[in-house]
């Protein structure tokens, strides 16, 4: 049954982003920032440890290079680049969960790298190299490349959903610089539907097939914390029926 993830840990020095105090107690997965679209050591240290204190296993949430645009700008990498740029980050994070005395549980790609691994072979096959170093899964789109590049050749693939976005015709999340405040009836409504129904309505009014292993929200999402409670909710509700 699908559990609940978050992006989170994304706050930079004196700049704090997101509302991840109050959504733990929410979350099954915390996917925390390493550095390259947000977040610094302290941040990743502090994430860590809330993470652990609520009992919420932790993923690495890995970028392009790109902190003045939060990892939502494309950019050209070739292979061997983007699994140096990729394991550099999971092994930043693994140092912190190393000293927190916990592991990671899974690899995802954030904002514009998701989106790339989705549509150019090259790219998911250097997220799923790291993957199989680190014999971590990596969440991704069902129906897209993260399917079949991760499952063919990574350690594993998770199917996700977003609880806080729309979806394009062609399977894809529309990723936006900054996310705009969810109606959480909504959004619990999509999970329902997603998780329950296996169907997910597109921006072009399109109802397509979808898989559901986790669902996501996003802590920079204004109203995050309500929209946790609505989805966690109605997760729960799932479990028991």
């Amino acid at each position: 049954m699908a559990d609940l993830n978050c992006d989170m840990g994304e706050s930079f020095s004196l700049y704090n982003m997101g509302n991840d105090a109050e959504l733990m107690p929410y979350i099954d997965q915390a996917n925390v920032a390493c550095g390259f679209h947000a977040s610094d050591p302290n941040h990743m240290r502090t994430t860590i440890e809330m993470a652990v204190a609520h009992s919420v296993r932790i993923g690495a949430h890995v970028s392009l290079p790109d902190l003045a645009g939060f990892g939502r700008r494309e950019m050209k990498i070739e292979e061997e680049e983007m699994l140096n740029i990729v394991l550099y980050q999971i092994g930043a994070l693994d140092a912190f969960c190393k000293q927190a005395g916990t592991v990671l549980s899974h690899i995802k790609p954030h904002g514009a790298l998701y989106g790339m691994a989705a549509r150019q072979e090259p790219i998911a096959r250097a997220i799923a190299s790291a993957s199989r170093i680190y014999g971590l899964p990596v969440m991704g789109v069902a129906g897209t490349l993260h399917e079949t590049v991760y499952e063919a050749e990574a350690a594993g693939f998770i199917a996700e959903f977003f609880a806080d976005l729309d979806y394009r015709d062609e399977y894809g999340p529309v990723i936006t610089r900054e996310h705009e405040a969810v109606d959480p009836v909504l959004a619990a409504e999509r999970v329902r539907r997603a998780v329950v129904d296996g169907v997910l309505l597109t921006v072009e009014g399109r109802s397509l097939p979808v898989r559901a292993e986790t669902v996501c929200i996003h802590s920079d999402t204004p109203n995050s914390r309500d929209i946790a409670g609505a989805v966690s909710a109605v997760l729960a509700r799932i479990r028991t029926a």
